[in-house]
């Protein structure tokens, strides 16, 4: 349990249980569309478990990716279908909005000494407010560009997968290589480990912390162009309850809550462990879909659970 790969290997176990078991279960669960639509359905999801392992690797915590998700769809249709803008600028101002909101609160969190929890609550309220500030109804987008993007597949070994799913695929590797192979990888395992250790080691933690969290803000944004493309509408009630979710892909995924540990790749096997469960009681048909925050939630305590067993046996080993 010692090994930095334990909850990482447990989670893709569990995957490969959930799967097994559905395709026992249930004929065609193992077919290859039925795989491919658990990142469809999921990549906006995936998208924002990525910012958030930043985040929570640097250990703060970012409630607002919910409601900056939902904010980013509002700003998207209203430019669209208000003011004729070309869909591409508008895509820019929805990214840079994003990236924006978390920078700011990034700033309030280092420069001011608060706690991230409080921050990014405060930030939740906000956006998810400025949504209604728009609009309180939905707003179709009908701009070809996102009908296109909503409608393509991409065809892929006797299967097919949307752009959305490619976009975050790819978001997921940018990441992976920014956490492992460059600096500021480095700045935010170190920040997490010990935000003192860091600044004793001459590491620009304010500036880190910054970027962490623009990042989450701009990955937040980038879920809602997604999820723009997924439901061709704007909605401020869009995403609600999708942080916790992401949260807990990520603790699934083997991140520790306290920061410092982690593998941005555990947010994929986390975020498809979530939608194996959803797909499961969707294949089942009887089972309300409650049962599936249900099922999550057993899941983080058993995690929460590994991840202190992982820590008192790290202690035992030092």
């Amino acid at each position: 349990m010692a090994s930095p790969y334990f909850t990482s290997l447990v989670t893709v176990l569990l995957l490969a249980v959930l799967l097994a078991a559905g395709g026992v279960a249930y004929p065609g669960f193992l077919s290859l569309q039925v795989l491919f639509n658990l990142l469809i359905d999921n990549a906006f999801l995936l998208v924002i478990a990525v910012g958030m392992s930043f985040v929570i690797l640097s250990g703060g915590i970012d409630l607002s990716v919910g409601s900056v998700l939902a904010l980013t769809t509002m700003v998207s249709a209203w430019l669209l279908q208000s003011w004729h803008l070309p869909p591409l600028l508008v895509i820019v101002i929805a990214l840079a909005l994003g990236a924006g909101f978390g920078a700011a609160m990034g700033a309030m969190i280092h420069y001011f000494k608060l706690q991230p929890f409080i921050v990014t609550l405060a930030g939740m309220f906000l956006a998810r407010g400025l949504c209604y500030l728009i609009s309180i109804n939905s707003i179709t987008i009908d701009d070809p560009l996102y009908v296109a993007m909503s409608q393509t597949q991409l065809p892929i070994l006797g299967g097919f997968i949307s752009p959305g799913a490619l976009i975050a695929l790819l978001t997921l590797a940018a990441a992976i290589y920014v956490a492992h192979c460059t600096p500021f990888g480095r700045a935010i395992y170190a920040v997490g480990g010990s935000e003192q250790s860091a600044l004793m080691m001459g590491l620009r933690v304010g500036r880190t912390k910054v970027l962490i969290y623009a990042f989450s803000g701009f990955c937040a944004a980038l879920a809602g162009v997604l999820f723009s493309f997924y439901m061709l509408s704007g909605y401020g009630l869009h995403a609600q309850g999708t942080e916790l979710d992401a949260i807990a892909a990520v603790v699934i995924g083997g991140t520790l809550l306290s920061g410092g540990y982690g593998y941005v790749a555990g947010s994929l096997s986390g975020v498809l462990v979530l939608g194996t469960i959803q797909t499961l009681i969707a294949f089942d048909g009887t089972l309300s879909s409650w049962w599936t925050k249900i099922v999550i939630g057993g899941l983080l305590f058993v995690f929460c659970v590994v991840q202190r067993l992982m820590a008192l046996g790290a202690g035992r080993k030092t």
